[in-house]
This record gives structure tokens, sequence and C-alpha cells, in this order.
């Protein structure tokens, strides 16, 4: 049974308190205190099995967590549907990308559109003037975003013959079509080159510039996460081990030791 929801705090987009997962008699993540201040870019690492993913999957209704509460902005989302959650401001990208590979990048974007349009059945039955100029004006957006994400000349060209980093970034404008104020990037520049990752990390510093959220990072790439993140958060067996600024958490032993192992440490 899930505990009282937190209380909210001043400047903070997202809180979560004692939040705790348990899959049968794995404990996946253990009374986690965490919180995202508005429009900030805050990283979530850790070594594989943390509990990164299964923390992500909580918040965006995808698990339901066995304990605690999550508050964002304002709301108590603890346990909802990810089509509530979504609605109310909450967008992701996948570790492993999900796009509709047999429909073109425009189409997918629109897809993401889907959350916040307001016609119902009957309108788009019948082809309702409100229904074509809502229809319209998502397709405008749609060509917006994908410019907004370095993607303006791949429009009609199917998702499934970009390269893998436009797919990453087509991801990603998908994920704003549904107009978060929270965007969560599971693995963001998995597979990349160095190239690639260097475009990425100034995209999702003009992300939260021009678009106005904040972004929650999971990435194992530490070079993306100093450079991008403005605070870290460590976890390791699905508890928190450390936080703070990406210098701190460079110089943290118990980051170190997580990542590295006591023997190498030592």
């Amino acid at each position: 049974m899930n505990e009282q929801a937190p209380s909210e705090t001043s400047g903070d987009l997202l809180i979560a308190e004692n939040v705790r997962k348990e899959f049968g008699g794995l404990l996946a993540v253990n009374d986690l205190d965490f919180t995202i201040p508005q429009r900030s870019i805050v990283s979530l690492i850790g070594p594989n099995g943390a509990g990164k993913t299964t923390f992500f999957n909580t918040m965006t209704g995808l698990y339901k967590p066995t304990s605690g509460g999550i508050l964002f902005d304002g709301v108590d989302i603890t346990g909802k549907h990810p089509h509530a959650i979504t609605k109310l401001g909450i967008g992701r990208t996948f570790q492993n990308i999900r796009l509709f590979p047999q429909m073109t990048a425009l189409e997918n974007v629109l897809v993401g559109m889907h959350a916040r349009l307001k016609g119902g059945i009957l309108g788009a039955i019948f082809g309702t003037p409100r229904v074509r100029r809502e229809e319209r004006e998502a397709t405008e957006k749609a060509r917006e975003l994908l410019a907004f994400s370095g993607l303006g000349r791949v429009d009609d060209e199917l998702a499934a013959s970009l390269s893998y980093g436009d797919q990453r970034r087509l991801e990603v404008a998908r994920a704003l079509a549904t107009q978060p104020k929270l965007l969560l990037l599971d693995e963001p520049t998995a597979g990349m080159n160095p190239q690639e990752t260097v475009t990425f990390m100034d995209f999702v510093s003009k992300l939260r510039e021009q678009q106005e959220v904040a972004i929650l990072l999971i990435e194992h790439d530490m070079k993306v996460v100093m450079g991008v993140s403005e605070r870290v958060t460590v976890l390791d067996y699905g508890e928190k081990i450390a936080e703070g600024a990406p210098k701190e958490i460079q110089q943290d032993e118990r980051v170190i030791e997580a990542y590295l192992g006591k023997a190498a440490t030592a």
C-alpha cells in the first residue's frame, strides 16, 4: 500500500519520497528520495542493475511503486496510468529505440501529439472543420519540432531509413510532441559515435533553454553526464549512495567503488 504523497517543495517540479519497488523477493528500488528542480538537467547514474530504469518506469506509470509517493507539478502521480502521466507533462524516450519504423518521421511525431489533440471520435469520422484545423496545426507543429531536432530535411523519410543518431533525435522530437514539462532520456547516446554524442550534448542543452523543460538523464557515458548535468544522483543496488554537483560525484569514494569495485579502488 502506498504511503502518503510527498508534500510540495518550492522550486521542485518532481518530488519522490521513500519510493520502493519490489519484484517478488527482488528489491529493485529501496526507499529512494529524489527531486528534480524546475528547468534543471539532472542525471541518474549507477552500475548495470542499479535500479535506474526501474525508477524511470515507476515515475512514468509503467510500474506501480510498492510503497512511497511521487508528486509531479503539485499532483500526486503515484500509481497513475502512463497516459495520465503523459497528459500531466512527463515525456520520455526508451533505452531501446521504440519508433514506428514503417512510419515517416513526421508521422512518428504526430503519434506523440495524440495525447494533446481535442477532436473526438465523431469529429474524426465526419471530418469537422475543427478537426481539420487541429490536424493542420498539429502537422505544422510536428514539422517545427523536427526542424528544432535537426531533422527538418527528413520529414517524409521512413524512421527505419534514418541513421542511428537521427532515430534518437526523432524519439526526442516525438516525446516533445507531448508538450512535457519534464523529459526523461534513457541512455540517449548509447550506440552513438563520438561526433554524434557531442552533437547530442549540445542538443540537450538547447532543449532546456529553448523548450523550457526539465531533463532527467540516465547515461553511462560520463563525459555526457559531467558535461551537461547540474546535479548527479548515483544509485547502487537500488539505493542512493551519492548526490551532488558533477565534480563532487567524480571524487566520491562510494561512487568510485560502485563502478570499479573495492579491489580496483584499493
